[in-house]
């Protein structure tokens, strides 16, 4: 059984940081892409960052590009996304995703929340202004 769990999310002030973290099992982690996602209420879910299969290709919507970054370590199974100079329109919940692929590099599909294969149950990150 396939299960991502997402953890260290929080209020934290405008400009502060937050780092936060998912941990996987039951998959054969370094086979798959992991994207973070993130929905504020009443939004539709949207992409925040993807890395590749070994961790060596990263991507970032443009909203938060230069501000996050993602990481992982394939011998733990996990994936974190270090966020930094938040703002009050980062406030969501964040979802961690896993995509199978045989190619270790971030491609148009793994932007796309409808083609990943398992999600977790997310994790709130409230910014206050």
């Amino acid at each position: 059984q396939v299960q991502l769990v997402e953890s260290g999310g929080g209020l934290v002030q405008a400009g502060g940081s937050l780092r936060i973290s998912c941990a996987a099992s039951g998959l054969t982690f370094n086979t798959y892409a992991m994207g973070w996602f993130r929905q504020a209420p009443g939004m539709v879910r949207e992409f925040v960052a993807a890395i590749s299969r070994s961790g060596g290709n990263t991507y970032y919507a443009d909203s938060v590009k230069g501000r996050f970054t993602i990481s992982r370590d394939n011998a733990k199974n996990t994936v974190d996304p270090q966020m930094n100079s938040l703002k009050p329109e980062d406030t969501a919940v964040y979802y961690c995703a896993a995509q199978a692929t045989v190619v270790d590099r971030i491609l148009v599909r793994t932007t796309r929340a409808d083609l990943y294969d398992y999600w977790g149950q997310g994790t709130q990150v409230t910014v206050s202004s």
